[in-house]
């Protein structure tokens, strides 16, 4: 597969002109990539605006993926995440009722900031879970969730892989969706590479309208590197709002290294991922196995994450991933009960070596404890106040968690990673979500100045 971008990079390079343009560095090296830097010149095509190398290298996205349209973007899932929301609100027919999406309540913090900019409303399907990062919805959760409404929702909304690890069903949520003539937008910012698995279990091969894809997550991609990709059934519908809402929530300056990195991933999806990740997935099988007869409780979880349930050997997940950098071994994410492990086909050998090294020294298996107590986060039910764009837009303070009880909801607060808010702008704040918050070290909360 040819890679556009970074052939027209390299070319421009190779002719070593005098570049009276934009970055400053001017090619010259301080850091190490500065000539690859480049911004819009001619030739070099306009991101959101593409009709030449960068439409030519996201068509060729497009194919691997296997959607109608994709869309990159240099400022990650965040940013996606805008747009799709910004699509769903300008597309839609009825002006005279509030829209609403139906959503899981493991939301990412940028969907409830995309929702205070376009004043969108979320209903949160209810569903327990002793964890803030999962919120697992079935087809049967969503069809109660449906049945309760008056008006149906713009789109219905679901995170997944989730931060532990969780799936959803996507093709279940998808019949159903397709059942109300609702379309389904997924954040899928921790599974692009799960098309190339040997069942592809991607929302654009599951039914999906639209979703993101952190590529920098999961692909040897930079930091930043995302996709939008829109369904085939769904891009006559979609497609003509995608480059405005890309271009309303992105910047005018995107970073030419990020999308060269995108470009040339194109070629190594093509080439040699699927093989990879094949074999990876039976490596961190036999890795899970392994930590499982060594005494490390490991839960189960999507292809690429190892999760280990540190409260079933009495430890919280911070104290283990910190002696885990005793190890040199740093984790993805670490809260009170887990600890979290991302990896790709780009860990070396040694890195398994060195998870087991870990395991066999570490205090999960040498000095064990009593489990500790599961803690169940109570916090559907708090009163919508303010819309969330009210909340966020109002005057505000920082208060003390301890004294925020009653009070609205403003800024969301949040821990991250997983940025998952605890409470949401608008709603009034319950002693339930205070122990959340406490339970994540959060001290201050941001609330509507009374």
């Amino acid at each position: 597969m040819d890679t556009p971008i970074v052939d027209f990079v390299k070319e421009y390079i190779e002719n070593n002109g005098t570049r009276f343009h934009m970055p400053g560095h001017k090619g010259h090296v301080f850091f190490g990539l500065e000539p690859y830097d480049i911004t819009e010149i001619k030739g070099a095509d306009v991101l959101h605006h593409g009709d030449g190398i960068i439409a030519k290298s996201e068509k060729n996205a497009s194919e691997l993926f296997g959607s109608g349209r994709t869309h990159y973007s240099t400022e990650g899932s965040t940013h996606c995440i805008k747009a799709m929301l910004a699509i769903l609100a300008m597309q839609r027919k009825d002006r005279k009722r509030r829209p609403y999406l139906l959503a899981a309540r493991n939301v990412h913090r940028s969907m409830i900031d995309a929702c205070a900019l376009l004043d969108l409303d979320i209903h949160f399907m209810k569903h327990q879970s002793n964890s803030l990062c999962t919120c697992v919805i079935s087809a049967e959760i969503l069809k109660d969730a449906l049945a309760k409404e008056d008006v149906l929702p713009l789109a219905v909304y679901v995170t997944t892989p989730d931060y532990l690890g969780q799936t959803t069903d996507i093709s279940a949520l998808a019949r159903v969706c397709k059942q109300y003539d609702i379309p389904l937008v997924v954040d899928h910012a921790h599974g692009a590479y799960r098309h190339f698995l040997e069942e592809a279990k991607h929302p654009m091969d599951l039914g999906a309208a639209m979703c993101c894809d952190s590529a920098h997550k999961t692909l040897p991609v930079l930091t930043g590197g995302a996709y939008l990709h829109i369904g085939k059934e769904f891009t006559e519908r979609f497609e003509p709002y995608a480059s405005q809402a890309m271009a309303l929530f992105g910047s005018t300056s995107p970073s030419y290294l990020i999308m060269q990195s995108l470009d040339l991933c194109n070629a190594y999806l093509d080439q040699s991922f699927r093989k990879e990740i094949h074999t990876l997935v039976k490596q961190i099988d036999k890795d899970k196995k392994a930590l499982q007869e060594i005494g490390i409780p490991i839960e189960e979880s999507e292809e690429l994450k190892i999760v280990i349930h540190t409260a079933q050997c009495g430890y919280e997940g911070e104290e283990i991933a910190e002696e885990m950098r005793q190890f040199g071994i740093e984790c993805e994410y670490a809260d009170r009960e887990h600890v979290v492990w991302m990896l790709s086909p780009q860990n070396e050998e040694c890195d398994h070596s060195r998870m087991l090294h870990w395991a066999k020294k570490s205090v999960l298996v040498t000095k064990p404890k009593e489990p500790l107590r599961t803690e169940m986060y109570q916090i559907y039910g708090s009163k919508q106040v303010l819309t969330i764009r009210e909340a966020v837009l109002a005057p505000s303070e920082r208060i003390n968690v301890t004294d925020a009880s009653g009070r609205i909801c403003a800024a969301e607060t949040i821990s991250c990673p997983p940025a998952i808010p605890i409470a949401i702008s608008g709603e009034e704040i319950t002693k339930e979500m205070i122990q959340a918050f406490q339970s994540f070290q959060l001290e201050k909360v941001s609330v509507v100045k009374e």
